[in-house]
């Protein structure tokens, strides 16, 4: 359309945060907001408008800080265990309860445990108390007029006590900022649709909402706006009208249904559309009618990462507080990762403590892995013009973890199976304290990362050829002179993974090289490739007659989904995989999948719930329920010296 007049023109993410929030500061636009008053307890997480200064002096008298009887301290001054002092009630003294009030002239309290009865009346003590002795005095606590919280502080249960208890029954709070967010596409359902081919479920709101609460902020979901420039541009102008923050998501890249930057610049000021960042890109950011309005992508991982970098110091800056910083530790990276010259990256790990080092293991880098975020630990951030990191590099992660919970976190990185994720369900469900972290890289790199110290564990079913035995002699060979332990998880089915019915009538591996036939394969190093390319060199196949031999997976889960969306025909696999997603399977052979352990973390204490876990009928009777697995020999070390085997 004539209107549409997109550009997209990256700049550096430190220039764009200084163009934008340099507007926004020349506009007023990130004063605090004013306050409002609410009850004390309402108050809880909210920020201070005003300083509260106490009303009250606590405790507002003086008061009886144990059980006892209050009488004057000169009366008790010549008591001794030789010479008693005997006191009269009522003339000398008063039975008090903790809390009751002493009043002039009484000005001391002697302890129950401290008081000798003589007959009814009198009561008789062997030694002297000083002057408010065992007494709070009036404003022990605090005092009437003294300040108890200054503005701008966020206010803890602890506090909602002292502003209670100082004679306030309500707060004057920052006004919570107003954030609408605008999810846009034609494309989009609501959650829990049943969808079609094309349709996408629209959950970034629900992420997008969740984290502008937990900053502070009142977050509102707009209804869906499909791809279209009056309603995109109806819907702006609505919530720029009741809200102070908006977000629109999805419609910020330069194609010919990303309508936000031309209906940024229509309404109000064009600021920035594109930032150099991976992920992220696509973003606008302007002011429409005196409101920061903010383009964000509508990839799910780009959408978390530029709302934290952009809307949340907004929202700080609108509730009057400095934006936290997440806390870092130096860790170890285990891979090379390349990153483009003019972009700063975003790159999600996992995390855990290896012998004396913390072990960084990037997670998928693609901008739509929602899981990428939910497995991260942490995220480092690699400059622009840098080129990336090289394997085994310092890092600086920014947590979303506590660190002592790193400390907690058992690396498993191999082969991907998936009874590795029933172990890590059960291990959090009997020991809440310890994660198991899974990355699935294949096989042999599993075994290299050992070899580096970078996991505790690997797991691996690679079959050698020569002797037929798994997994021991890539041990010997990979691993010389390392003592390590090797133990069995479980024995499983291998096969050719297929659509419901069979449509192409596959039933060996010699169809896989017929004409029409699409393959999908698994990544160079693991088991299950390597498994293929053995039995496709004794079949006499060459790998490049396959359609699809090249195109590369790396679990079994993800193979077994390329063939149920249709793009494959035939994956090798196991029956588990087939099952998860209702798919035809032929078995071909059966094959043992181990863990492999070096002995030094075999023996630490942290994973023996882990080991017990492996030799428990509960995991063998739920592994054995996702079928094609045999757990006969689960928990069984193959090798090593006998004060090893379980």
């Amino acid at each position: 359309m004539a209107r549409r007049k997109v550009y997209l023109e990256p700049i550096p993410l430190d220039e764009a945060l200084q163009k934008f929030f340099g507007a926004l500061e020349a506009r007023g636009l990130l004063r605090p907001l004013s306050g409002e008053l609410v009850s004390v307890d309402a108050a809880l997480g909210r920020v201070t408008a005003r300083p509260v200064w106490a009303a009250l002096s606590n405790p507002h008298y003086n008061a009886a800080a144990m059980d006892g009887i209050a009488v004057r301290a000169e009366d008790t001054r010549a008591a001794s265990e030789t010479s008693p002092v005997r006191l009269r009630a009522r003339e000398q003294f008063q039975w008090v309860d903790t809390g009751d009030p002493i009043l002039p002239p009484l000005n001391a309290v002697v302890m129950l445990e401290h008081l000798y009865p003589v007959g009814e009346e009198e009561i008789e003590i062997h030694a002297p108390v000083p002057p408010w002795h065992h007494v709070r005095a009036m404003g022990e606590d605090m005092v009437a007029t003294e300040l108890i919280l200054p503005e701008g502080h966020t206010l803890t249960p602890a506090d909602l006590g002292a502003i209670a208890g100082c004679g306030l029954g309500a707060v004057e709070v920052r006004q919570r900022p107003r954030v609408a967010v605008i999810p846009t596409g034609s494309e989009l359902v609501p959650p829990g649709s049943a969808v079609k081919p094309g349709e996408i479920i629209e959950f970034n709101s629900l992420m997008l909402c969740g984290m502008i609460r937990e900053w502070g902020g009142e977050a509102n979901r707009t209804g869906i706006v499909p791809d279209d420039f009056p309603a995109i541009r109806a819907a702006v102008e609505e919530a720029v009208a009741t809200h102070d923050v908006v977000v629109i998501n999805a419609g910020s890249s330069a194609g010919s249904e990303d309508f936000t930057a031309g209906i940024v610049r229509e309404l109000g000021e064009l600021f920035v559309h594109g930032i150099a960042i991976r992920p992220g890109h696509p973003v606008v950011l302007g002011i429409v009618r005196g409101r920061p309005v903010i383009g964000i992508p509508g990839y799910p991982v780009s959408a978390v990462i530029t709302c934290d970098l952009l809307v949340k110091p907004i929202l700080y800056r609108l509730e009057g507080r400095a934006v936290p910083e997440r806390p870092t530790l130096t860790a170890t990276i285990t891979r090379k990762i390349l990153s483009p010259l003019g972009e700063d990256e975003f790159l999600r790990v996992k995390l855990g403590r290896v012998g004396n080092k913390v072990v960084a293991t990037p997670l998928s880098r693609g901008a739509g892995v929602i899981m990428s975020l939910v497995r991260a630990d942490g995220i480092v951030r690699i400059p622009r013009f840098s080129e990336g990191v090289h394997a085994g590099s310092t890092v600086t992660v920014e947590l979303f973890r506590r660190p002592e919970e790193i400390e907690k976190t058992i690396v498993a990185i191999g082969s991907h199976d998936l009874t590795l994720d029933l172990l890590a369900n059960l291990l959090r469900r009997s020991h809440p304290d310890l994660h198991l972290s899974s990355t699935n890289v294949g096989s042999l790199a599993g075994l290299l990362a050992l070899k580096r110290a970078e996991a505790h564990m690997a797991g691996s079913h690679l079959l050698d050829e020569e002797t037929g035995e798994y997994n021991l002699p890539y041990v010997a060979r990979l691993l010389p002179g390392e003592k390590v332990v090797v133990l069995t998880l479980v024995h499983r089915d291998q096969g050719l993974i297929l659509p419901k019915g069979n449509p192409k009538g596959i039933t060996t591996l010699l169809d896989l090289a017929r004409e029409g036939v699409t393959f999908v394969n698994r990544q160079k190093g693991a088991g299950t490739r390597m498994l293929l390319d053995y039995r496709l060199r004794q079949l006499g196949i060459d790998p490049m007659r396959i359609i699809g031999y090249e195109r590369e997976e790396y679990t079994h889960l993800a193979v077994a989904a390329a063939v149920k969306a249709g793009v494959a025909d035939v994956a090798l696999g196991i029956l588990a995989a087939a099952r998860a997603l209702d798919l035809d399977f032929i078995p071909l052979l059966k094959e043992r999948y181990d863990l492999i352990f070096p002995e030094g973390h075999y023996r630490d204490p942290v994973l023996r719930p882990l080991l017990d876990l492996i030799s428990s009928d509960g995991f063998k009777k739920e592994v054995e329920a996702l079928g094609g697995y045999d757990t006969s020999e689960t928990g069984r070390v193959v090798n090593g010296p006998a004060a090893l085997r379980r």
